[in-house]
């Protein structure tokens, strides 16, 4: 019988406990990991496909060089780096004489569960004297992210949600049945489900999964989110709902807000979100009854029109009502490390949007690097990223990549982006090293687990951290080895002073202490664990600021930085709870003294809201819901199709009658049209949308190899159809989930190129495992 070997799924935040069995190089069998701390065995039907994460043709093994023509030719590692660090030195040096801000723009910080890298990553971003910086969060959750700053006082004050002690549970554009988004997402609704005293309100313009097993449902039409909960807010505050012992005792401003609210014309708002009165009340009742309320959104509402202010009036629901800060509602969580920092009011000097958290909007990289403003990026560093399928406006991201003075990828496949790169280095996969995700979104008890390698590094990969190293080595940075290897073999109570000494003598060395924790910390953690050596660092970080729940969590008594080793010690070992707070400490978190009710930029956005400036162009009339969540489709780490069991196409769904209204029925070829561009794709029946809304899948539109030496696409690059333009006006997120369309059937030849496409990639699962 093969050995069970402890990991976590990476294809969803949650990052759940798994056990593996492996045969060679392939991961034969799947099972929830019974004694995780936090997920206790629970398997979703994605995680027992992780076998094709890093098992497929497409894997790089070799850096790997652009071509005159287009193409990329094999290079070894010195040539590679020896050639980057010469094109950094040149870009950082014309933007040192031109006395402008760094050009350098990093899309990175690790994928759903490989974080390890994005430290490595920012000491390059840093040490080009840049702040540019854009990843996944950025776009999509940056919106929240700031809205959490007005309120509680930083971005990086962060909500989550007790939904296993609630009595009622509001899921707001999202569907857990299939996105999950908490704990044992499944088993949770089933829970409350068959439990009389417990009551689940979806609002969701879909019939989706968790809509069909909740008491209420409203549908309401897609981009009226805002309109709706302004409705339910004003009804909640008119039938005496605000808890008025919770709002003088622990927040400000509720007067603006609620004078804000009285304005509201609630008939009028909700006929234009299409939903019944009689619904709307009924969900306001169940508000009232409530004794602990807990809200549960996603990128529904957070990637929808008005998507910022829709994550202030959410907030809005649980903090006048008071269902904030008690067992069983929304409550705020602690960090090991920070997923993402604070705001500073730095502005982006080409397009003026503000950086979120540290963040800029994805939406925004390609006017960095296409615009004639003398701050433009001319450096591309993209890492475990995908911006060339996944960011807004695919032919600009692609026209931008092409443009800059250098581009560079590192991953573990062959992407889109890669193929459009300067250089591509490759990268070992999370099975391959020690990895981690800093999504430690519990409460009161929050979670770490560090991930021990289940396989060696395919020959001629690097972890991210060597990669980063022998970067920063042939940049002329690092110290001479003998200097870090005098201080790996030291006391680690001498080695802050050490690094200390080292910056000191360079102080463009401030820019890489994870470097230097890797080359001496590092060599001295035990099984070849040297690249999760910051982790050191926040683990002495959480030790200092919040001693007793970390104490609580390792029963300890330990203080200090004995306290902090005791935690890293704990986490080397594997899973483990690494804060451990009491209901009342919640407030300890908060970055204000109270929570702050009234935004004036926000309260002036809603003031202004009229559902005359927001009717459907009778051009585009449909609504796409683009970037479903389904069965077996899961984010960019999942190139190959075989994985699939279901859907293979990433088909189109459409309520069949408005197929039917362009002549066309289930399985045809269909076109769908945006103001963006136009993607043919299969069509499937889907009754369970509401009329005018059409729904197409993220996680396709890649190439791999057809098995006779070229590349075919699956499924479709959904990102032809956004613009980049479309976007939420603060945080620059993209509108992706009501996309103005129109269905057209598709031509002869569209249909002949799209089912010559569907066959090759089926005759690849056929001929695959």
């Amino acid at each position: 019988m093969a050995d069970w070997h402890r990991t976590a799924c990476s294809l969803c935040y949650l990052n759940c406990g798994l056990e593996v069995q492996l045969d060679g190089r392939k991961i034969t069998r799947v099972r929830g990991d019974k004694e995780h701390p936090r997920s206790a065995g629970y398997l979703c039907q994605k995680a027992q496909r992780l076998t094709w994460y890093g098992d497929h043709e497409d894997r790089l093994t070799t850096p790997l060089r652009r071509r005159p023509d287009g193409t990329h030719e094999p290079i070894d590692w010195e040539t590679a780096l020896t050639e980057i660090a010469a094109k950094l030195h040149e870009v950082r040096a014309a933007d040192t004489a031109a006395g402008r801000p760094g050009s350098f723009a990093y899309v990175g910080g690790g994928g759903q569960g490989n974080h390890s890298g994005g430290a490595y990553g920012a000491s390059l971003l840093k040490w080009m004297n840049s702040t540019r910086h854009f990843n996944a969060l950025s776009q999509e959750k940056t919106g929240d992210f700031w809205v959490n700053g007005q309120m509680f006082g930083s971005t990086s004050v962060h909500t989550a949600e007790d939904v296993e002690h609630c009595d009622l549970l509001v899921v707001l554009g999202c569907n857990p049945w299939q996105a999950h988004g908490f704990s044992n997402a499944r088993h949770a609704l089933n829970t409350i489900k068959n439990d009389p005293s417990r009551k689940m309100l979806v609002i969701d313009p879909r019939r989706t999964e968790t809509a069909e097993i909740a008491d209420l449902h409203l549908p309401l039409r897609p981009g009226t989110d805002a309109y709706l909960l302004g409705a339910i807010l004003a009804l909640l505050l008119e039938r005496g709902g605000a808890d008025a012992e919770f709002l003088a005792a622990r927040t400000e401003g509720f007067g603006e807000v609620a004078a804000v609210l009285a304005k509201v014309p609630v008939d009028e708002w909700i006929a234009h979100a299409e939903v019944s009165r009689v619904d709307v009340e009924r969900a306001v009742d169940l508000m009232l009854e409530a004794r602990a309320m807990v809200v549960r959104v996603e990128l529904g509402i957070q990637q929808g029109r008005h998507s910022t202010l829709n994550s202030y009036l959410e907030k809005l629901l649980y903090l006048l009502t008071g269902h904030f800060g008690r067992q069983g509602t929304n409550n705020l969580h602690s960090w090991l490390l920070p997923l993402w920092g604070s705001t500073t009011g730095q502005r982006s000097e080409v397009t003026g949007f503000e950086y979120i958290g540290g963040l800029l909007p994805a939406n925004t990289l390609a006017e960095e690097i296409l615009t004639e403003h003398p701050n433009r990026v001319r450096a591309l560093w993209v890492e475990s990223s995908n911006p060339a399928n996944t960011f807004a406006g695919t032919k600009d991201v692609e026209r931008a990549i092409r443009a800059a003075e250098l581009s560079v990828v590192v991953d573990i496949a062959y992407t889109e982006t890669a193929a459009l790169a300067d250089y591509v280095l490759p990268a070992a996969s999370q099975h391959e090293k020690w990895e981690f995700t800093l999504f430690t979104f519990e409460w009161p008890t929050n979670y770490f687990q560090l991930r021990r390698p289940l396989l060696d590094p395919l020959p001629g990969t690097l972890v991210e951290a060597e990669i980063y190293t022998r970067l920063f080595d042939a940049l002329g940075v690092l110290p001479a080895s003998d200097v870090l290897a005098s201080l790996a073999a030291g006391p680690r109570e001498d080695l802050q002073a050490g690094l200390g000494a080292l910056v000191q003598a360079m102080p463009e060395r401030a820019a890489i202490l994870p470097v230097l924790l890797y080359r001496t910390l590092g060599a001295s953690l035990p099984d070849g664990a040297a690249s999760i050596a910051p982790l050191w660092a926040g683990c002495q970080r959480a030790a200092k600021s919040m001693t007793v729940p970390v104490q609580r969590a390792l029963g300890s008594s330990a203080t200090g930085p004995a306290l902090g080793e005791e935690l890293f010690d704990r986490i080397l070992a594997g899973p483990t709870a690494f804060s451990a707070h009491q209901q009342d400490e919640v407030w300890s978190l908060m970055r204000r003294e109270r929570v702050r009710l009234a935004v004036p930029e926000l309260l002036d956005w809603f003031a202004a809201l009229d559902p005359d400036a927001e009717r459907p162009d009778p051009a585009f009339p449909f609504s796409l819901l683009n970037g479903q969540r389904r069965a077996h489709n899961a984010n960019q780490i999942l190139r190959d199709p075989r994985w699939r069991r279901t859907d293979p196409d990433g088909a189109l769904r459409a309520r069949p009658e408005e197929l039917a209204s362009i002549g066309a029925a289930a399985g045809d070829w269909v076109a769908v049209v945006t103001a963006a561009g136009r993607v043919v794709v299969r069509a499937e029946e889907d009754p369970g949308l509401r009329p005018g809304q059409l729904a197409l899948p993220h996680g396709y539109g890649m190439a791999h190899p057809d098995g006779h030496g070229g590349r075919v696409v699956s499924g479709p690059r959904i990102n032809l159809l956004t613009d980049a333009l479309d976007r939420d006006p603060i945080a620059g997120t993209p509108h992706h989930k009501d996309v103005p369309a129109r269905l057209e059937p598709a031509t002869d030849e569209e249909r002949a190129r799209a089912e010559a496409d569907s066959t090759r990639v089926r005759e690849t699962v056929v001929s695959g495992r």
